[in-house]
């Protein structure tokens, strides 16, 4: 799967490390970096992103931060008929998860979404305690994994604090984005989701049954 980054100033550098450093190996990742400075509007996005940006890409991942580029990315990879995942922004084309850790489950995201969007892990106990922990899906920034080595060893409902905890501290979005609905920023979000898909894989290795058999 060809999977294309399109970001400004770094802003998908920690994520797209996290994808290839946690996703499936025979992916290709490459990236488009607008680096230039940008006017407040940008009335020509066509002078910046062209069908030959996208061309090839299976999966276009959009990091932008301008709005106006950003926003005419998404149409773009739309009138291509290519997926285009755009967490945090606000459009009815493409996908729009409020994170990274809120994608949920697309057959057209490919091994892409198979390996990255909300958390699902699959937990060992003995006792009450966490003995290993495996993700089965994740957050592109790595956080999913990269927490784990201080939670395994934990009591179930240490880990349950411990790890979204963990996870806020990792989580590289804005904190100031706050979802009007919910009242949650991304940051509380991220540490949500993980804690429940904690808590779900718990529970089925408590019993070895699926949650939803419980």
């Amino acid at each position: 799967m060809h999977i294309l980054v399109v970001e400004q100033n770094g802003s998908g550098r920690n994520k797209t490390a996290g994808i290839k450093k946690y996703g499936n190996p025979d992916d290709l990742v490459t990236i488009v970096a607008i680096d230039e400075h940008l006017p407040e509007f940008v009335d020509e996005p066509e002078e910046y992103i062209t069908v030959d940006t996208i061309r090839g890409a299976d999966l276009v991942l959009n990091y932008l931060t301008h709005p106006d580029l950003s926003h005419y990315l998404i149409g773009l990879c739309s009138r291509q008929d290519i997926p285009v995942v755009s967490s945090g922004k606000h459009d009815e084309q493409g996908y729009t998860p409020f994170t990274c850790c809120g994608l949920g489950r697309h057959e057209r995201l490919g091994s892409y979404g198979r390996c990255f969007g909300f958390p699902e892990y699959r937990v060992q106990l003995d006792n009450g305690n966490i003995t290993d922990i495996q993700v089965v899906r994740g957050a592109p920034c790595g956080a999913s994994w990269e927490v784990l080595g201080q939670v395994v060893g934990s009591t179930v409902a240490d880990a349950l604090v411990l790890l979204p905890r963990l996870v806020q501290y990792h989580c590289t979005a804005d904190p100031g984005r706050f979802d009007p609905i919910t009242g949650k920023s991304p940051v509380h979000y991220a540490g949500h989701v993980h804690r429940a898909a904690l808590k779900k894989a718990c529970a089925e290795a408590e019993t070895g049954l699926p949650e939803k058999q419980i």
